[in-house]
């Protein structure tokens, strides 16, 4: 690869984001293009494409930070209930070359329907900073 990846960049704080946890290894904020408030993604510090890419203990830690966002954004949202999703590879519809995972709360009266079936009228547009600067503050003190 040739310079660090997105992710990489907002990890080392070089972009802004909105976070929601961190960890050693790890770092959890909202996408700003969510398909649902609460759009969480998982990253792991070091960047690469794929999960069988990850050390073994960097998949632990990785799946440490999904269960501490879940944690979160379960106070925020209260519900146990979560779509976790990796597009893992570009084939896949990964759109960074940096693995992550896509944490949605699931609330009650959304349909438990897969992701593009329950949003499709989800276009990706960029959200508001503003409303994710809040969604975060709520989530880090938690």
């Amino acid at each position: 690869m040739g310079g660090p990846t997105l992710f990489e960049r907002i990890v080392q704080g070089d972009l802004p984001s909105h976070p929601v946890a961190r960890g050693e290894g790890w770092y959890a904020f909202l996408d700003v293009f969510p398909r649902r408030p609460g759009h969480t993604l998982v990253v792991p510090e070091r960047g690469v494409p794929r999960l069988a890419d990850l050390l073994p203990d960097e998949r632990r830690v990785l799946m440490d930070g999904v269960a501490e966002a879940q944690r979160r954004l379960s106070q925020v949202f209260d519900t146990e209930d979560f779509l976790v999703l990796v597009h893992d590879g570009v084939g896949a519809g990964q759109e960074v070359p940096h693995v992550h995972v896509h944490v949605l709360p699931r609330t009650s009266g959304d349909g438990g329907r897969s992701l593009p079936a329950l949003w499709p009228e989800a276009k990706g547009e960029r959200a508001d900073d503003a409303a994710l600067a809040t969604w975060s503050q709520n989530l880090v003190i938690s």
